[in-house]
């Protein structure tokens, strides 16, 4: 009996114009956990997706065994049969179904068409017992925060009686606290018999759990890794990733902030639904022109609500205090008048809030500069292409063409898209929401240097962060949410992980 519970080989799957994967080749083995590292476009979700049944038997080259036997998948239905199951980065859960709902949608079972309702309520807490959840089985998915959503979309898994469990970008979307408490049932799913294979960009959280580490770029598999034998370490990995040494992680920049270009007031927002709830508390603070100010705080600090209702009343019910502009007091009630008024913004959502995925990556990138780009109402068709090439190259946006659809890009370089229609915009300040969630260390820089180039040029940056370590290494100043509420405020030279989280937690 084969020691390996997955073989691929010499898979290739093109798409119109693109070839995602070219003769790849990959071995894991049962029971351990095994990472797939590259950058954006290399590759790995579209490997996963052969792998799992959501593109079908017949539409790639190649061949994949599992458990020994070649697949012969037409649906994610049959991998999940068979005890292999996908959880994508986009999670796949009903918002208006509540948990156990969820968990066993599409394998309930009735009698005389009649289904128990009591008996998987009943089941579900067995499999949310297993993953950590406390919550009533009977909650509203929408009313979850995205970890436990997380957990939720786990469940759903083990309820299928999982052997192969595939996680594309698990936590990417969760706080410090949450991704470690993932990691750490990922790592009891292991004593407990499961394989796992994980998509991550982050690198630390690679090394701390996998057995075996592979790489892919630009569609092809560039190595595999041992992580304990070779005694791998993230700047081995990131070599191989991007096919060249990546000396340092945040580019350096001098700091030269000069007078105040925004100013909030005793800001607070009201939740959309619970009109009487804040969501944001008071806050205050100020950005100058020419630096780039950070915003941390654990999940549901209210750092996004915050940005969003000042982006021209985008999230809440309502919203009060003061916000000032270049000195000047304004009320900007949508996010038109935001935009008009030298603000821009870039939403972590870029799937729901930041793209059009069934239009053209052109018409993405040019969505909010079209009076910019008209002639007499009428748009400029050539500009409208030369603007969407140059962001093309200047962000090298990997796609054969600037007329591709949005959908048919890599989360990262969907993230580009969505940066590059911020930069046509030139606004004098840029709140960035996650700007390199999901993106891999390569291209994370490339968008670190975009940032300093727009501070180089006199503009501003709002920066909401998760990762500690990218707060500490790009801003200038560090303001930390929690509960609704600024805690505090750190100087560049002043923050540390721990200062941050004591003030986030104790104040």
């Amino acid at each position: 009996m084969s020691e390996y519970i997955l073989e691929i080989e010499n898979l290739t799957k093109e798409f119109p114009g693109v070839r995602a994967l070219d003769n790849v080749s990959l071995k894991v083995k049962k029971g351990e956990i095994h990472s797939l590292c590259g950058e954006n476009g290399a590759g790995k979700s579209t490997l996963m997706s052969v792998v799992s049944g959501v593109y079908p038997n017949g539409a790639y080259e190649g061949k994949v065994f599992y458990q020994g036997r070649e697949t012969n998948y037409h649906s994610v239905k049959d991998s999940e049969k068979e005890g292999l199951a996908i959880i994508h980065q986009e999670l796949a859960l009903s918002p208006y179904l509540s948990i156990y709902e969820n968990i066993f949608l599409g394998h309930m079972k009735t009698t005389c068409g009649v289904i128990n309702w009591n008996h998987y309520i009943k089941e579900s807490q067995k499999f949310l017992d297993r993953v950590g959840l406390k919550e009533n089985p009977s909650a509203i998915i929408s009313r979850l925060g995205v970890g436990k959503q997380q957990l939720v979309e786990i469940a759903r898994a083990l309820s299928k009686h999982v052997e192969l469990l595939i996680l594309d970008e698990p936590t990417s979307s969760l706080n410090d606290e949450e991704s470690s408490k993932l990691l750490d049932l990922i790592l009891d799913f292991k004593r407990q018999g499961i394989t796992s294979i994980m998509i991550s960009h982050k690198l630390n959280e690679v090394l701390k759990i996998a057995d075996t580490v592979t790489v892919l770029r630009d569609g092809k598999s560039i190595s595999s890794y041992d992580v304990k034998k070779d005694n791998l370490t993230e700047m081995m990995i990131i070599k191989d990733m991007v096919g060249r040494d990546l000396t340092r992680r945040f580019p350096e920049r001098k700091s030269h902030p000069g007078e105040t270009v925004m100013e909030v007031k005793n800001w607070s927002v009201y939740h959309p639904e619970y009109h009487s709830m804040k969501v944001v508390d008071g806050a205050s603070f100020h950005v100058r022109k020419g630096e780039i100010v950070a915003f941390c705080g654990p999940m549901g600090a209210g750092r996004t609500e915050l940005m969003m209702s000042l982006y021209g009343q985008s999230y809440g019910f309502r919203s009060e205090g003061e916000l000032y502009l270049h000195g000047k007091r304004l009320a900007l009630k949508s996010a038109r008048a935001a935009l008009n008024n030298g603000l821009g913004y870039v939403s972590e959502d870029r799937k729901t809030l930041g793209l059009i995925l069934i239009q053209t990556i052109k018409t993405n990138i040019s969505a909010s500069s079209l009076k910019k780009l008209s002639r007499l109402g009428v748009v400029d068709a050539s500009r409208e292409i030369a603007e969407a090439e140059k962001y093309r190259n200047d962000l090298r946006i990997k796609t054969p063409s600037v007329n591709q659809l949005a959908r048919n890009l890599s989360g990262g370089n969907q993230q580009k898209v969505v940066v590059s229609r911020t930069l046509l915009a030139d606004p004098d300040i840029f709140i960035v929401d996650e700007p390199t969630r999901g993106i891999d260390i390569g291209a994370k820089t490339e968008i670190y240097e975009i940032l300093n180039n727009l501070v180089a040029q006199g503009k501003s940056v709002i920066m909401i962060s998760s990762e500690l370590p990218e707060a500490m290494g790009m801003a200038d100043r560090i303001y930390v949410m929690n509960e609704g509420k600024i805690k505090g405020e750190l100087a560049h030279d002043e923050a540390d992980q721990e200062k941050i989280m004591r003030i986030a937690l104790l104040n």
